[in-house]
């Protein structure tokens, strides 16, 4: 007797699968059958004040948790938040919290309860204006589509561009709506 069965896969990675596709590294027929609704979350450093939103609510949820009179993060930890690169996105900022709200001593997390060094002064690397100014369109960029709930037209008026220009814009930081 046949099963009948209702299966939806929700995967995730970090390569680029397209490119993956096409140097045969990755089978393309699977990429399109998985590929049939695609969410791209940018990583953490791309994403504005949230590592710092995310710090904050990470240290109440722990602070409850571990039963600690937690204030808060004092402005070297803030500060360190935002500038640290997050090479491990979420959970690497979620564990860091984590520690620190277990081994702070007193009632502030700083940047050193957070084993993270102040920012550092700007290397040659942040002096490439090019780089930055890619880095910053299509932080800006990806932020309007997630405004617009993916919506291109919708995404182009918040943007002030026209459609060409953000389909443009789109296919020059290999961005999908």
């Amino acid at each position: 007797v046949p099963i009948r069965v209702d299966v939806r896969i929700v995967s995730a990675t970090n390569q680029p699968l397209e490119e993956q596709a096409e140097q045969g590294r990755f089978r393309a027929d699977l990429l399109y059958r998985l590929n049939s609704l695609t969410l791209r979350i940018p990583p953490l450093r791309e994403r504005g004040e949230d590592p710092l939103l995310l710090a904050r609510w990470f240290l109440a949820r722990y602070a409850r948790e571990f039963n600690r009179r937690l204030r808060g993060l004092d402005a070297s930890a803030a500060e360190a938040v935002m500038a640290h690169r997050w090479p491990g996105n979420v959970r690497e900022l979620g564990n860091r919290v984590r520690r620190a709200a277990l081994m702070a001593e007193g009632n502030t997390i700083s940047a050193a309860d957070l084993e993270l060094s102040p920012p550092a002064e700007p290397s040659e690397v942040d002096l490439d204006l090019r780089a930055a100014r890619l880095r910053a369109e299509r932080a800006t960029i990806e932020r309007a589509l997630a405004r617009s709930n993916g919506s291109l037209a919708a995404a182009a008026r918040l943007l002030g561009i026209s459609r060409p220009t953000i389909y443009g814009l789109l296919e020059t930081h290999r961005l999908s709506p």
